[in-house]
């Protein structure tokens, strides 16, 4: 069996999405501080840290981009959908800034030799950390989906679909219709991934990403994982 993991680290002030918090990790305790009890004398580290439920690799929840009651908070998604099947698509020579069309996407799946089955985990690499990472264009020069290329992906059945960028689609208007979309199309989105490169040309694999039970919250940093038997 191998493992590949799929996050990034949660560093302090990670590169994020403009319109959220930073993380911001502190150190709370450190062994330079002592502590007795009787004749024991002890010592521990622990960290403070504050983040968005947009951190780091991360999963949006229906509710974040769904304003109709009811829309699931991540507390509320099956934890089903985060162990599923998946595939990789490659389309890491579009541009940057570039939205991905149904050809591309219909290209890309058909070099792969796959086909996308219901409930599917589609992850789309697009070389953006290769191009951007440690960059400051990386929040905003990423390519993307176009909003049909969504479309396209909710008509195959999928659970959900994985980027490497802050967003699914590229920078303004066609970032907020692929949000509603995925509202619409009862699908959502991982951001933020890394290491997709090593899932190129390797077929079917098993993909963990399990959010946190964080009550109400609009989505959660994951530990992502493929995992091939």
């Amino acid at each position: 069996m191998e493992l590949i993991d799929l996050s990034r680290e949660l560093t302090h002030r990670t590169p994020h999405h403009p319109a959220h918090p930073p993380v911001v990790i502190t150190v709370w305790d450190d062994h330079h501080m002592k502590v007795t009890a009787g004749n024991t004398t002890v010592s521990s580290k622990a960290l403070s840290i504050s983040f968005s439920d947009h951190a780091g690799t991360h999963v949006d929840a229906p509710v974040h981009f769904d304003p109709r009651p009811g829309a699931a908070s991540i507390d509320e998604v099956p934890l089903e959908n985060f162990y599923t099947s998946a595939i990789c698509l490659d389309l890491s020579h579009v541009p940057l800034k570039h939205a991905i069309t149904v050809a591309e996407m219909e290209e890309a799946l058909a070099k792969s030799g796959q086909e996308i089955r219901p409930k599917d985990t589609v992850m789309i690499y697009m070389g953006t950390n290769d191009r951007l990472w440690g960059d400051p264009r990386y929040p905003h020069d990423f390519p993307g989906l176009a909003l049909e290329s969504v479309h396209w992906l909710a008509d195959k059945g999928i659970g959900m679909f994985g980027v490497e960028a802050v967003s699914p689609s590229p920078e303004g208007e066609l970032n907020f219709q692929a949000h509603r979309a995925c509202a619409e199309r009862g699908i959502t989105h991982m951001e933020c991934l890394f290491n997709m490169d090593k899932l190129v040309g390797r077929g079917r694999f098993r993909f963990v990403g399990f959010p946190l039970k964080i009550k109400g919250g609009s989505g959660s940093p994951i530990r992502a994982v493929a995992i091939f038997e």
